[in-house]
């Protein structure tokens, strides 16, 4: 039956391969289960509450995608758009949480609306092929650069930032970078040797060395710092009462207190952020995971768009913020991970966490990071595609320029708008106008006006 819905034998792949990829994604994600809850908090809601729609409306998008789909991408609730609602929208707008979930429940349906009339799968074919492999390149980086600042290594600076000092507060913070230097250099090293599923052998091993570090008295749980301890206190919770502080909550609001100009721009916020992540995330592990064609397209995008959509607005009603492609998907694909199976295996996962949360929950970053630091390096490795010689330059320095956006801005859409607006300007300012396409003189205009206005 497997065989059947998710045509594995046609994809080179096997049920052990997906499934080993899929529990891989979902342990590079897992943290979402403890963040989500702990960011939209500060926007007044239930963290529990939270917790719970962020594991069900996971499990909804991602099968989604797996069903209608048959892609290994994995859905979940996007982190920085969880940051504006609370921080932007909540408390610098001063709308309450209930109305900030219904601009996130409209983005989705102008989503459905934009995926079932080709308008996002026009912009992902109208990127060329070179930008789409910068964007995978940038993408590496970016997550990279997520798990160095997930394990403490990278750390703030008066240079920005800078590597820590592993002797300050060694039995908290000192440790843990520690042992994801030692986590990392271990998975690594599984996967040079061919090891399969050395990602996933790679955040258990450094997570039970942290367990055996604490047991040992070298890690030390700092709960007022946020270093918690790293062996679960309870494994399995049946009580999903809370989910009715957050369930519908976004249809129950004082219509008389939104104002009609700021909610548009609240939701072409959520809107613009969302359709380029998405975009930038499904390129970046697409081209990765060799299925793009030989134009740079990606087949039956418009079904793993239209996932996305209706798992963003299944968040909405759940009490979630936008619920978005996460592209730590990468790691499965890494993993093996080529068919919807893959993506299956994580969402299941997801929705058996809001029964295991407090096991789930209680993986430490430091052991997640390893996963994505080595991720990061198997993306970077398409940057041998992007040719870089004169004739190819009006391609190549925007591909460049997507690249160092991502991690110094800390945004893959940021990436990808400045690599669109560079790419179009360098190609009308050298003689090649002719060779950009319509949409793309499109899409960096809106680029520029977001700029200027948002």
């Amino acid at each position: 039956m497997l065989e059947k819905i998710f045509k594995l034998k046609q994809n080179n792949t096997t049920v052990k391969t997906e499934v080993i990829a899929g529990i891989t994604t979902f342990m590079t994600m897992a943290y979402i289960l403890a963040v989500n809850p702990s960011i939209l908090a500060d926007a007044g809601m239930d963290s529990t509450a939270v917790l719970l729609a962020t594991a069900i409306a996971s499990f909804i998008g991602t099968a989604c995608m797996a069903l209608m789909a048959n892609m290994p991408f994995v859905l979940s609730a996007g982190m920085g758009l969880n940051a504006y609602l609370a921080y932007t929208v909540v408390q610098g707008m001063g709308y309450p949480w209930q109305i900030a979930l219904l601009a996130v429940f409209a983005e989705g349906l102008i989503f459905i609306a934009l995926s079932l009339t080709n308008v996002r799968e026009a912009i992902f074919n109208a990127i060329p092929l070179t930008l789409k492999r910068g964007v995978s390149v940038g993408i590496g980086l970016f997550i990279a650069f997520i798990g160095l600042q997930n394990a403490g290594l990278a750390v703030d600076a008066s240079t920005l930032v800078t590597i820590t000092s592993f002797t300050d507060n060694f039995t908290t913070h000192g440790i843990c970078a520690l042992l994801a230097v030692i986590g990392l250099l271990f998975t690594a090293a599984l996967h040079i040797r061919g090891v399969k599923g050395s990602i996933l052998i790679g955040i258990v091993a450094t997570w039970l060395l942290g367990v055996i570090c604490q047991l040992s008295g070298l890690y030390v749980p700092a709960p007022d710092s946020g270093f918690y301890s790293l062996i679960p206190t309870s494994i399995i919770s049946f009580d999903f009462s809370k989910l009715s502080e957050t369930f519908g909550q976004c249809f129950n609001v004082d219509w008389k207190a939104i104002r009609p100009l700021d909610f548009i721009v609240v939701i072409f916020a959520f809107l613009f952020v969302d359709l380029f992540d998405t975009l930038g995330t499904l390129i970046g592990v697409a081209t990765k995971a060799n299925m793009l064609d030989n134009k740079g397209r990606l087949p039956k995008i418009k079904p793993a768009l239209l996932a996305d959509a209706i798992g963003t607005s299944a968040g909405a009603v759940l009490g979630t913020s936008t619920v978005t492609t996460f592209v730590e998907s990468a790691s499965g694909v890494a993993a093996g991970g080529r068919t919807g199976l893959t993506a299956i295996v994580s969402g299941v996962l997801f929705l058996l966490s809001t029964l295991f949360a407090p096991l789930f929950t209680s993986i430490p970053s430091f052991a997640t990071a390893p996963a994505l630091i080595m991720v990061g390096f198997l993306m970077v490795s398409s940057v041998t595609e992007i040719r870089f010689d004169d004739d190819n330059l009006t391609e190549a320095i925007p591909a460049y320029i997507a690249i160092i956006a991502m991690p110094l801005f800390y945004s893959i859409s940021e990436g990808i708008s400045l690599g669109i607006i560079s790419y179009v300007v360098l190609n009308v300012c050298t003689g090649k106008a002719k060779k950009v396409t319509p949409l793309m003189y499109i899409l960096a205009v809106l680029f520029v006006l977001k700029y200027i206005f948002l």
